[in-house]
């Protein structure tokens, strides 16, 4: 018999911060709410911290992140994500493309994630591997440190 567990959710609704007044800053494709639920959740109101640990999912609506482990910091008061730092088996799911990797960081203020520990992004056929990766997701580029890349000619028909 299969032991029951509780899956634990919590809706973070965020928003980054966007200057209204730059045509050229583009807004963020990251759009809340993120939903994460995990096996369990330890939440500290006076480190405004909430640590999700086994089994780790965050989604939004074009986004999914899976991790082992997920600490959650968010701003007093507004429940804002400011920072979400990922360990274990972290993979990050978005428009068909996959990025891999044992740690992550996202950065609310700057809507990027920065991959270590053996990242591996992965587009169709074609993957980039390095020792740090960093996803600018508003933007959708990235910016590969001790980069190799295996790209694999598609066959016209």
């Amino acid at each position: 018999m299969l032991k029951p567990f509780f899956i634990i959710s919590i809706v973070f609704f965020f928003f980054t911060s966007v200057n209204v007044f730059s045509e050229e800053q583009p807004q963020s494709k990251v759009k809340g709410p993120i939903t994460v639920t995990s096996e369990t959740l330890t939440n500290d109101n006076k480190a405004h911290t909430a640590l999700f640990e086994k089994n780790v999912i965050a989604r939004t609506t074009d986004m999914t992140i899976y991790a082992d482990k997920m600490l959650v910091y968010y701003k007093e008061g507004s429940g804002d994500v400011t920072k979400i730092e990922a360990s274990g088996n972290v993979r990050l799911y978005k428009n068909g493309r996959i990025i891999t990797s044992r740690d992550a960081t996202y950065y609310a203020d700057e809507d990027k994630a920065v991959f270590t520990g053996d990242p591996r992004a992965v587009d169709g056929e074609n993957v980039v591997t390095g020792s740090v990766m960093t996803y600018y997701i508003g933007e959708d580029r990235s910016f590969v440190e001790k980069s190799k890349v295996f790209l694999k000619n598609k066959k016209e028909q």
